[in-house]
């Protein structure tokens, strides 16, 4: 039990295939990176396309500064209602790099990855670490 009386949240951790199966199953998550040596947080549209996390950047903005060629943390989660008390959070990091092949520029195009950054350059990261969590209350 928790101090509240209430009790105690239920933590599972869950292996990487369910983890990227969740991450693909939303399209707006968090990106953890540095810039000037500061830890920084940005949302950003992305989606999974072969086991990698694909989002698109513009020249000049913050995130394409912060993530080409880093290694970086994408988090993504959903959280029921109150009356259906269950979520889950799931972590990607790894390497990013610019998508710059033909046929995987052709196929990544067609993912559903919203208008933020229409005329961008796509990144893929590359999954290193792949680790999340059911959450019951």
């Amino acid at each position: 039990m928790s101090t509240n009386g209430r009790a105690a949240p239920l933590s599972v951790a869950l292996d990487e295939a369910e983890c990227i199966a969740l991450l693909a199953s939303t399209s707006l998550g968090r990106i953890g990176t540095s810039i000037d040596a500061m830890p920084v947080v940005l949302p950003v549209a992305y989606a999974v396309h072969d086991d990698t996390v694909v989002f698109r950047t513009t020249p000049g903005t913050k995130l394409h500064a912060a993530t080409l060629d880093s290694v970086v943390a994408l988090q993504a989660d959903s959280y029921a209602a109150a009356h259906e008390p269950e979520g889950w959070s799931a972590l990607m990091q790894g390497p990013t790099h610019a998508i710059t092949d033909p046929a995987t520029l052709a196929v990544v195009s067609e993912l559903p990855l919203g208008r933020w950054a229409h005329d961008g350059t796509y990144v893929a990261l590359d999954p290193a670490i792949v680790t999340g969590r059911r959450l019951q209350y």
